[in-house]
C-alpha cells in the first residue's frame, strides 16, 4: 500500500477512535452528574484533542528512527491545533451563519466564560512563546516554564469545576444523546463497558497516531514540504476540525455559548499541556514556520478577546480570523 493510502487510512482510524472516545466521555459525564460546561470544556476538549495529543507524543517518544523528523512532527502537531482553532475553525463557524444573520449579525456567547477561556489561553501561549528563546540546554528554566503551563491548566480546570454543581442544579447537567457504541452491539450498559470503550478508543488513537507519523515521514519528501509544515497544516485539519462540526451545528441553532465554548475550551487544553511536552522533549526553537504560527495564533486569540470585552461580537469579525489563517498558509507554502 502506498504511503498516501496509509496516511488516509491512519487519519480514518484516528477520526473513528476520537468518535468512540468522545461518545464514551458523554456517558462518563452523565454518570458522574457533572455540568455540560465541565463535560464540554474539559472532558470533550480533552477527548477531541486526543488525536493531536497522541501524534506528538508518539512522534517524539516512539516515532521513526530520524529524531529530527520526530521532533518536527511533534512540534507541528502541538502548535497546529491552537492555530487552526483560533483562525480557520472560527471562520468556518461564521461562514455557516452568514446567510441567516448577515455579515453584521450579532454573535452572543456568554461573555464571562469566553473571556476566561481566552485569557487562560493567552497566558499559556505567552509562556510557550517565551520558551522559544530559552536555549535547549537550559533545563531548569525550561522545566519551570513547562510546570507553569501545567499549573495554568490546573487552575483553569478548578475554576470550571467550581461552578459545576450550581449549573447542574439549574438544569444544565450532562446528558448523553445516544447509546454507547458497545451497547449497540448488545453489551449491557455499565461501568465495565464504559471503561472498555474508553480503552478501545484510546488504543486506536495510539495505533493511528503511530501509523500517521510514519506516513508523514514517507510523504514529506514527495510533496516538497518539511515534516514540520506538513504536520502544522494536515494533522489539525484532519483530526480536530471534524470534531468542531458540533460548533457549526450549535451556532446555526443559536446556541452561541456552546459553539464558542467547544472551541475555546479545546484551545486552553491545546495551548497549555501540549506545549509543556514540546518544551521538555523537543528543541522548541523559533524557526520561521513555528514562530510565525505562534504569533498568528496569539493575534487571533487577542482579537477575539478585545471583541469580547467590547460586548458585541459580529459575524464579520471572525472573517478576520480566517484571513489570518490564509495569510499564514500563504507564508509557509511560499516561504
Amino acid at each position: 500500500m502506498s504511503a498516501g493510502l496509509i496516511l488516509i487510512a491512519m487519519l480514518l482510524v484516528i477520526l473513528a477512535a476520537a468518535e468512540i472516545f468522545t461518545n464514551a466521555l458523554e456517558h462518563l459525564g452523565e454518570r458522574l452528574k457533572i455540568s455540560e460546561g465541565v463535560t464540554g470544556s474539559i472532558f470533550a476538549a480533552v477527548g477531541t484533542a486526543m488525536p493531536e495529543s497522541m501524534v506528538p507524543l508518539v512522534a517524539v517518544l516512539a516515532g521513526t528512527e530520524d529524531a529530527r523528523v520526530n521532533e518536527e512532527i511533534g512540534v507541528g502537531a502541538i502548535l497546529g491545533a491552537p492555530l487552526m482553532l483560533s483562525t480557520l475553525t472560527l471562520f468556518l463557524m461564521a461562514v455557516s451563519v452568514v446567510r441567516r444573520r448577515g455579515m453584521g449579525g450579532v454573535l452572543n456567547p456568554e461573555r464571562h466564560g469566553l473571556r476566561r477561556d481566552l485569557q487562560f489561553f493567552l497566558v499559556a501561549f505567552g509562556f510557550s512563546l517565551a520558551a522559544m528563546f530559552v536555549p535547549h540546554g537550559t533545563h531548569t528554566v525550561r522545566a519551570i516554564l513547562a510546570i507553569a503551563l501545567v499549573f495554568v491548566y490546573f487552575i483553569y480546570v478548578m475554576m470550571t469545576l467550581s461552578v459545576s454543581a450550581q449549573l447542574v442544579a439549574d438544569g444544565h447537567g450532562t446528558e448523553a444523546h445516544s447509546d454507547m457504541y458497545l451497547c449497540r452491539l448488545g453489551l449491557a450498559d455499565g461501568w465495565p463497558v464504559l471503561i472498555g470503550q474508553l480503552l478501545i478508543g484510546f488504543g486506536l488513537l495510539i495505533g493511528g497516531a503511530k501509523g500517521f507519523v510514519h506516513s508523514v515521514h514517507a510523504i514529506a519528501p514527495m510533496v516538497g514540504l518539511s515534516p514540520l509544515v506538513l504536520s502544522l497544516l494536515i494533522i489539525p485539519v484532519a483530526t480536530e476540525l471534524p470534531e468542531k462540526v458540533n460548533s457549526i451545528l450549535w451556532i446555526r441553532r443559536h446556541k452561541d455559548t456552546l459553539a464558542f465554548g467547544n472551541i475555546t475550551g479545546a484551545m486552553v487544553f491545546q495551548g497549555s499541556l501540549l506545549p509543556a511536552i514540546g518544551i521538555m522533549l523537543t528543541p522548541w526553537a523559533p524557526s520561521p514556520a513555528v514562530f510565525s504560527g505562534i504569533l498568528v495564533t496569539i493575534v487571533a486569540a487577542g482579537w477575539l478577546t478585545i471583541l469580547s470585552h467590547r460586548g458585541q461580537l459580529r459575524v464579520w469579525h471572525l472573517f478576520v480570523n480566517g484571513g489570518l489563517y490564509l495569510g499564514y498558509l500563504t507564508f509557509v507554502l511560499t516561504g
